[in-house]
């Protein structure tokens, strides 16, 4: 296991680095390079490398190993300048030891692609995603409803909902892409549009605890979005609620579906002959909770198919990979202990594995997880070696990574 070393020990190495020439081996698209510290490293490291290294540039990472008394320490540098076969960075925060050779960490090379899968019930789907989710009970006769029927549920919703409106539309985002207002309008915020009158306008805000309706400030923050100047905003917000009236249209709710922090569709329902009622709060919290059950039955008859997502990995060793994403919701579910299928895929052949996220941690706009591989097949695992190191898999190589993958 790698154990850090401390500053004092750390100062040492550097110095017998420089003072024994010791050469420092620096792995990139399967090719090993040699370094040598080229003067006394103080709050600056200046490295000689035995040739050009192609494609490396300043604020690039470079992960380097030695070897000192059979062990391998490791360190990691960005470089801060680049000139011919000579390296400036600042001296290493960080020096590890009790490394196997085989566990150092390597650049991903070029031509091998790494796909990220959630396991168990977290998802990653392609379609238009919220900021802010807060998952629900199901309560009161919803739970009566059987979400293994699915056409039953969608049969139940027509019948209930033509004892009220007009006319209603379910529309779901797997092939076609929000377009019209309204539907970008719930597809960015996960909320409601609910107009009682379309005489009326949107509430100025939201009496609802949950917070689930699109206010009259929501509709003009979009309307400006799409190039509406300030001064025009409460004329074009009036004119897209009267435009409703205009289609005959008297009463109107668009409803999003949701799942996880997915906008998968949504419910329209209107009412347009006159004499019927306007549509109503407890109307709305009722489709509200239908659409949860809704969504849990699109789940679980297979609609709803985890999808791969990619993360930025920077760097990977044959017992596991260090990946970056940006700052998000998405993020919150990568904890330590989460388990991810990995798929890395190669010009020649595709391995498989289960990558448990062992560390996590972040900078202001992006999160960092240190995964380790578990349940490689040897064969990948022997595989995934060579490709990666651009050397043979030995005897000593499978006894070292016996303890890690």
């Amino acid at each position: 296991m790698a154990t850090p070393i401390k500053r004092i020990e750390k100062d040492l190495f550097l110095k017998i680095l420089y003072d024994e020439q010791l050469p420092i081996i620096f792995l990139r698209n399967r090719t090993e390079y040699v370094l040598w510290v080229e003067k006394p490293a103080k709050d600056e490291i200046c490295l000689l490398s035995d040739r050009p290294i192609p494609g490396l540039k300043p604020r690039r990472k470079m992960n380097l190993m030695f070897e000192y008394l059979e062990r391998i320490i490791t360190f990691s540098l960005e470089i801060d300048t680049i000139r011919d076969n000579h390296i400036t960075a600042k001296t290493p925060e960080f020096m590890y030891k009790n490394l196997g050779r085989s566990h150092s960490r390597v650049v991903t090379p070029p031509d091998l692609q790494i796909q990220f899968t959630f396991r168990g019930d977290r998802y990653s789907l392609s379609f238009p995603k919220i900021t802010n989710y807060e998952p629900e009970e199901i309560t009161g006769f919803m739970k009566n409803l059987n979400p293994q029927d699915l056409n039953g549920l969608i049969e139940q919703l027509a019948v209930w909902i033509h004892s009220f409106a007009s006319g209603y539309k379910l529309v779901m985002f797997k092939d076609v892409k929000p377009s019209t207002a309204e539907e970008r309008l719930i597809a960015e915020t996960g909320k409601s549009i609910f107009l009682p009158s379309t005489l009326g306008a949107l509430p100025e805000t939201d009496p609802h605890p949950k917070k689930r309706l699109v206010t009259g400030d929501m509709l003009k923050r979009y309307l400006e979005s799409t190039g509406v100047g300030k001064q025009y905003l409460d004329e074009a917000a009036a004119r897209f609620i009267r435009s409703k009236f205009d289609a005959g249209i008297f009463s109107d709710a668009w409803i999003p579906i949701i799942f996880q922090e997915y906008v998968i569709g949504y419910i329209h329902l209107w009412v347009s002959k006159e004499g019927l009622p306007p549509l109503n709060y407890e109307i709305i919290d009722t489709l509200y909770q239908f659409t949860r059950i809704l969504a849990f039955s699109l789940k679980i008859k297979g609609y709803l198919k985890n999808e791969p997502f990619t993360g930025n990995v920077i760097d990977i060793s044959a017992s596991g990979l260090l990946f970056a994403y940006p700052n998000s919701d998405f993020t919150t579910a990568l904890q330590p202990d989460s388990e991810l299928s990995v798929k890395l895929s190669t010009p020649k052949r595709t391995a498989n594995a289960t990558a448990q996220i062992i560390r996590r941690y972040n900078d202001k706009t992006t999160y960092y997880f240190g995964c380790r591989f578990l349940d490689m097949a040897p064969e990948d695992i022997h595989f995934l070696f060579e490709f990666i190191y651009g050397k043979p898999f030995t005897d000593a190589d499978a006894y070292f990574l016996a303890g890690h993958v």
